[in-house]
């Protein structure tokens, strides 16, 4: 992917996109400005559509397919949130398709899933096997795979959620974004670093599941082992060969990690701060921003909440 044309192609994907999706608020968070004595902005993807930015990714990509590939249908592999995003998106162009998710994947995100009408399938117990697997099944069955993350289009389409913060805001000094298979922060911190220089990028994620961070920080993608996590939108490996990788280590000034006590407590004081929804990976970045409150004193700052998906079951547990 050539990250010189990612602002253009984010901007063009914007426009694209913009009859299909929901342009999501960016809102003044009195409670964690106050707490980390910065100018905290939160950017409300939880509040589109299917509740994540993933629609994002997944609209610009089906859009940009041409009319004979729509045709033979697609596959993809979701821990949920791009699955809902995809089986919506397919809804809306009348395409036929099938959605991969991990045995352990949430029921909320399953069943919104489901009421979009995919057909959903359940393999592997970490996502990179259950790409793996959709991956062989699009080929075998002669139809187009959607990748989370590992496409120039699906990126692109992340990208667009940084168009939207340009436009709400002339001043940003810090973007935090929860981490996984890389495309949210990939699209956005390659279209914010182009309309502000010096932004710092912070790349967060759970401790128990922290393969982008610790690839970029030996300079390869590895294999490492995933925990259960709060984050199950983050969680697992990274594709052999990903773009996003190289995206990463060009545009994330720093990752953070942070621990399932530290996740929870973040969802805890959001749900009673801002009275909304929030799923663990949108914790993430919370949680990244209360460990870098000294680095970010006085300065402004911008959260993306990335998602709202959250089972009862977890919701309880950390409430």
């Amino acid at each position: 992917m050539n990250k010189d044309r990612l602002p253009a192609d984010a901007v063009l994907a914007a426009n694209r996109i913009s009859p299909y999706i929901r342009q999501t608020p960016l809102e003044h968070s009195p409670f964690f400005s106050e707490q980390t004595g910065a100018n905290v902005w939160l950017k409300l993807e939880n509040l589109q559509i299917t509740g994540s930015f993933k629609l994002r990714g997944a609209f610009n990509k089906l859009l940009s397919m041409t009319a004979d590939e729509r045709s033979r249908g697609a596959v993809t592999a979701s821990s949920g949130n791009h699955g809902a995003a995809v089986a919506y998106a397919m809804a809306r162009l009348k395409m036929k398709g099938v959605v991969f998710v991990p045995e352990q994947t949430s029921s909320a995100k399953v069943d919104a899933i489901k009421r979009a009408g995919a057909d959903v399938r359940f393999f592997g117990t970490d996502g990179l096997d259950t790409e793996i697997h959709a991956m062989e099944y699009a080929a075998e069955h002669g139809m187009h795979y959607l990748s989370p993350y590992n496409d120039a289009d699906v990126i692109a389409g992340q990208g667009s959620c940084g168009v939207e913060i340009a436009r709400q805001t002339t001043k940003l000094d810090a973007l935090f974004v929860a981490v996984g298979g890389g495309g949210l922060i990939s699209g956005t911190a390659g279209f914010l670093r182009s309309a502000f220089p010096g932004l710092q990028v912070i790349g967060c994620q759970p401790a128990a599941s922290s393969v982008m961070a610790e690839s970029v920080r030996r300079g390869e993608i590895l294999e490492l082992p995933s925990s259960p996590t709060l984050s199950d939108g983050t969680a697992g490996g990274i594709e052999a060969g990903a773009i996003t990788f190289e995206l990463c280590q060009e545009f994330v000034s720093d990752f953070v990690l942070v621990s399932e006590e530290q996740i929870a407590a973040a969802m805890r004081d959001f749900i009673d701060a801002h009275h909304m929804l929030l799923e663990g990976a949108a914790g993430v970045a919370l949680a990244g921003l209360r460990k870098k409150t000294r680095e970010i004193r006085g300065k402004n700052v911008i959260v993306i909440i990335c998602g709202a998906n959250i089972s009862r079951e977890t919701l309880r547990k950390i409430i």
